[in-house]
Formats: structure tokens, sequence, C-alpha cells
């Protein structure tokens, strides 16, 4: 039996804005196979990734590559939280949030040449209301571009930013109260940001500050939002800038706790989860291994 490391790739055949690539053709031509043995796996249904990856971890692979966006990231990395079986990334999405915060290429062929010659780093991960999240959850306006844009058949940042821009004018702030290290407070609440990472993906940088490995949540709270204030908040989110004190306030925290009068939307990982009126949002410290390009740590 082989003692090389063993490399389990996931494919969401329906992933992202590259869907038509042949994935298997491309990793067969740049997988060193000399040094590492693989399979390749598909995606049936909603969840189905994690399954896959947590079956990888249980029979000790070396590491799980996710092919496609970040709904697909964050189901293969669910799998292997608190195990010895690292993450890779193949990036297929329109977004590509974690990738980008690891700094892999988002190049497909470059990013199958880095398994061969990357190496295995850790990072924490966070939770809202238990479900894990990598690179940012959120509460408010931001879970509701969430919602429409996932029905958007246009992808990346320019979508994106043309949804924010619009539906900024009709959506209406709410009154939450929050417990966040020693502080409670009530406040109004347009979103409310909890990053892990420092950005949502597509390089729109919510938490600039946010480091993936300092065991700390960076919370990014927006009391109201107007026209003017959407327009400096999308300028310093695109230029990795904290907004200015009138747009934007952040914090940083191990839990949060959010209760509000009335049910809000929330995402993770820009994946719309529904409605509540109860957030409990932790940090879980190095909690995941990562494969990163060599010298990247």
């Amino acid at each position: 039996m082989s003692t090389r490391p063993r490399i389990r790739f996931i494919i969401n055949p329906v992933s992202g804005t590259r869907s038509k690539v042949d994935v298997a053709a491309r990793i067969k031509l740049y997988l060193d196979h000399g040094k590492l043995d693989h399979d390749i796996v598909y995606t049936d249904y909603a969840g189905h990734a994690t399954e896959l990856a947590a079956t990888a971890a249980a029979s000790n692979y070396t590491a799980v590559v996710a092919v496609g966006g970040d709904g697909t990231v964050n189901e293969v990395a669910r799998g292997l939280l608190h195990t010895n079986t690292a993450l890779g990334i193949l990036p297929k999405g329109s977004g590509n949030g974690l990738a980008r915060h690891l700094q892999l290429p988002l190049n497909l062929n470059n990013a199958i040449k880095v398994l061969n010659t990357g190496e295995i780093s850790v990072i924490d991960s966070g939770t809202i209301n238990d479900i894990p999240f990598f690179t940012t959850a959120g509460i408010g306006f931001d879970a509701y571009i969430s919602s429409v844009f996932a029905g958007n058949k246009r992808r990346g940042l320019k979508t994106y930013v043309e949804l924010v821009l619009k539906e900024v004018r009709t959506y209406k702030h709410l009154p939450v109260k929050v417990w966040l290290n020693e502080l409670e407070m009530q406040t109004d609440c347009f979103v409310m940001a909890f990053a892990n990472a420092a950005q949502y993906g597509n390089n729109a940088y919510i938490a600039p500050l946010a480091d993936i490995r300092d065991g700390l949540l960076d919370v990014c709270l927006v009391r109201q939002l107007d026209f003017i204030k959407a327009i400096n908040l999308s300028y310093c989110m695109l230029t990795k800038q904290l907004a200015n004190v009138q747009s934007a306030e952040y914090f940083k925290t191990k839990h949060i706790r959010v209760e509000t009068e009335e049910p809000m939307m929330f995402h993770a990982d820009g994946e719309f989860k529904g409605k509540t009126s109860h957030f409990e949002v932790n940090l879980k410290p190095e909690s995941l291994k990562v494969l990163i390009p060599k010298g990247k740590v």
C-alpha cells in the first residue's frame, strides 16, 4: 500500500462562473502524480461535500480539495473541522473569499500546482447559531443582499455593488441588543458583520484588519446607512480601508450575542441561512488545517 500523501478532490459540477472547465483533465495534467495519490468525487446534493470530506478525514487523507465557489468551500471545510486533514481550494466561484485571503492563485492551473509544493497552516473558524463559517457571517443588510444575490444569474463584484446601491435605498435598520466583551448596548443595526477573514470575496474588505489566525473575530457594525454612507463604505471596502466612524464601528471579540425585536436575516460565508431573533456568534481558534502556497503563512 502506498505511503504517499493522499488527496481527495471534491467537485461541485455546477459551481461558480467557470463550470465548463474540465477540472479532472487539468488535475491529470498539473498534479505531481509521482508525489501524490488522489481521487476525484462529485457532489450530488446540498451537504454532500461535507459528508465526502468527513469520510476522507476519517480515512486519514492528507488533504481534501474543494473545487468550486465559497459555498462548496464552506461545505468541505465543515467536514474537516478539528481533524488532521487539511483543506485545499481550487477556486471556481465568483467571490472566492477564503482562497483570496489565503493568497491562493485564482488561476486553476496554478492553484493545482500549489498542491504539489504547498505547506499546511492552521486557521480559526467561527460559528453563527452553531453554523460554521470561515470568512464572514452577518445579520441584516448583507444577509438580505446574499439572499437576493443567490437568485441573480449575473455574478461578480460589479453585480454585487449594483445590488447594494439599489437595495440600500429601501432597506430599513432595526433595533437590536448586543452583548460584546464587557459591553451591553442597545443600538440600531443596518448590518453587523462578523469577520474571521478580512473580506467577503471579490476583494471587498468588510474588516481590513481581520486576521484569520489571531483567535478573534472582527465585528463591523453599521447602525444606519443612507446612500452617501453606502458610497463611502463601498469605497473603503474596495480600497481595503477602515470606514469612517460616521459609517461603521469596529470591535474585536471571541463571542457576541445579539437579540432583535424582529427576526433578521443572516448568512454564513455569503450563503443565506434564514431569519431569527437570537444570534450567538463564536470564534473557534485553530480549528482548521489549510493548504497554502509555500512561504505565505
